[in-house]
């Protein structure tokens, strides 16, 4: 479909640009009202993930699926990607963080379903009990996702698929589609990426930080998942090219028998040019004393002694001091990721 309006605006995209990152003008609600004001518009800049019965869905950079009705389109085009690279990083694609942060954290078990990789470990985290769903997973969706419930049912696990979005090349267009057949998103979070050197450089104090090989009762007394772990957690915790965890002694425990839980904590694995950060916690009542900086500047030096140069991590969107201190040491967004779980089964 295409058209003008006043000879400037025209609508340039149509059903086969499905897929493609788009911006569109539309009139609003009000628009359509005859009111001495005009009408009015609302703009919308995503990836358009259908287009289906006179309805066009658009999603947003965060997630949020606009819908937008066909006759209310005024002006539509496709628009370039934004670029990959941040801040002077490699210009790692969307697929390749994923794949590298998968290794990073890995599941007991795996099973490919073509591109997509089916992961399970008892349940422990919904990053290593999801389908890690990147490119084509070689059968028609509505089988594939019967595929998908059954290998999870089997396991007694509820059936999750991981998805990325907000990047020049993630997953709206299977966001949609789940969404379509019921599947609800539970988790939404974010892939933050910064360099190294200039952690490296701050010159914060870490000489408290202890580091380590493996996460030991003490590194464990800290970490918030730690309540009945079990075997498939530690073989995650542990899992990964080259491990290291992080633990800031704490205070005596007032019984004599040594510190108790450790101030701080945090983790890093380190995979060739990139270095994941992920558990990095510090005492309630010890916090913004520096101490995850610390945390973090020690695994830092660690992995750029190993050859890393990048890193990465994961945080919630809804988890703001986290973010205030990743921002502070220079990370920033690269994409964004949600998990859908399936509907229940009938």
């Amino acid at each position: 479909m295409e058209f003008t309006m006043s000879g400037r605006l025209e609508v340039r995209i149509s059903p086969s640009d499905v897929g493609k990152r788009v911006s569109v003008r539309s009139l609003t609600d009000l628009g359509r009202e005859a009111d001495a004001a005009g009408p009015r518009f609302t703009d919308t800049v995503g990836v358009l993930t259908s287009w289906n019965a006179g309805v066009l869905h658009v999603t947003r950079r965060g997630g949020e699926r606009v819908r937008i009705a066909e006759d209310r389109l005024v002006a539509g085009k496709v628009v370039p990607a934004a670029p990959a690279r941040v801040r002077g990083l490699p210009a790692a694609d969307t697929a390749e963080l994923e794949r590298v942060a998968a290794r990073g954290w890995p599941a007991v078990e795996t099973e490919p379903l073509g591109d997509w990789l089916l992961r399970a470990a008892g349940g422990f985290t919904r990053r290593a009990n999801s389908v890690l769903a990147l490119g084509d997973p070689g059968l028609p969706l509505d089988e594939a996702l019967e595929r998908v419930r059954a290998w999870y049912a089997f396991r007694a696990l509820p059936a999750h698929i991981h998805t990325t979005v907000g990047g020049p090349d993630t997953g709206e267009r299977l966001a949609a589609a789940l969404a379509d057949r019921g599947w609800r998103p539970v988790a939404h979070a974010e892939v933050w990426t910064g360099a190294l050197a200039p952690i490296v450089d701050r010159g914060v104090d870490a000489s408290a930080v202890r580091l380590s090989r493996e996460a030991d009762e003490t590194w464990l007394a800290r970490y918030n998942r730690s309540a009945g772990l079990g075997t498939e957690a530690l073989r995650v915790l542990g899992g990964g090219p080259s491990v290291w965890f992080a633990t800031v002694p704490g205070e005596e425990d007032g019984q004599g028998t040594g510190p108790g839980a450790p101030a701080a904590i945090g983790r890093v694995v380190v995979d060739g040019r990139w270095a994941g950060f992920g558990a990095v916690e510090t005492a309630p009542h010890l916090r913004r004393r520096g101490l995850a900086a610390a945390v973090v500047a020690a695994l830092a030096e660690r992995a750029t002694s190993e050859g890393a140069w990048a890193g990465y991590l994961q945080v919630e969107t809804d988890n703001e001091a986290a973010r205030a201190m990743y921002g502070r040491l220079g990370f920033a967004r690269h994409h964004g990721y949600q998990h859908w779980r399936a509907p229940e089964a009938p």
